[in-house]
């Protein structure tokens, strides 16, 4: 994939960090992919560049104004329906790109889009769910970069109602979800009344047409 970028390729660099082995394979974490000011300079970076929006889902029927701001960005054409809304990519912006691009070259991989997600504060949330549309095909991987306030990335087996443990996402961390996670698994981002400070979240995929 090419993703056109007219920026100054940007200073930051990935580490070449093993991961931590979670899941039995399924979830690779890099709790320090990017040094904490890397991290620091993208947060700024994406908190500006991004025309973050209040997203609504349907739900039982109803529309709701979801508990976090949001925005939708990959190449021309693609667009993502989940919780009956479909969202249409919006232009990569810079350091999305060359964050995809870098991404891909590490990992061997093709993404072609990304759902930015920006959690205010501790009431922010999201509930939890699997990436499992029919748009993601199969068996997706998708990479979860996290800049910011540190949050709680809860588990639970699909199926089950009970949450069975929680990995504490840094920021500058990568999380690579792998193949089979996503039909094994479930997650969620609770709330934290006790964090005030923002967090931004990039979960970039491959999405087929």
């Amino acid at each position: 994939m090419i993703i056109s970028n007219p920026q100054p390729s940007p200073v930051w660099r990935l580490r070449p960090e093993p991961p931590e082995i979670l899941l039995d394979g399924l979830l690779h974490y890099y709790p320090s992919l990017f040094d904490p000011l890397q991290a620091d300079i993208l947060y700024q970076q994406l908190l500006q560049e991004i025309p973050w929006q209040a997203g609504r889902v349907f739900i039982y029927g109803r529309e709701h104004v979801i508990p976090r701001l949001q925005s939708w960005h990959g190449e021309p054409g693609i667009s993502y329906t989940y919780s009956g809304k479909t969202l249409v990519a919006n232009a990569w912006t810079p350091t999305l790109a060359s964050l995809c691009q870098m991404l891909n070259q590490r990992l061997g991989l093709h993404l072609n889009a990304v759902l930015c997600n920006l959690y205010r504060n501790g009431h922010d949330c999201m509930g939890w769910h699997a990436d499992d549309e029919k748009e993601l095909g199969d068996n997706p991987q998708i990479l979860s970069v996290s800049l910011g306030a540190e949050r709680d990335f809860a588990l639970r087996p699909t199926g089950s109602r009970r949450q069975s443990g929680i990995l504490r996402l840094a920021s500058g961390s990568l999380l690579d979800m792998r193949p089979g996670m996503q039909k094994h698994w479930q997650h969620s981002l609770p709330k934290r009344a006790g964090i005030q400070q923002p967090r931004i979240n990039l979960t970039f995929r491959t999405l087929y047409p």
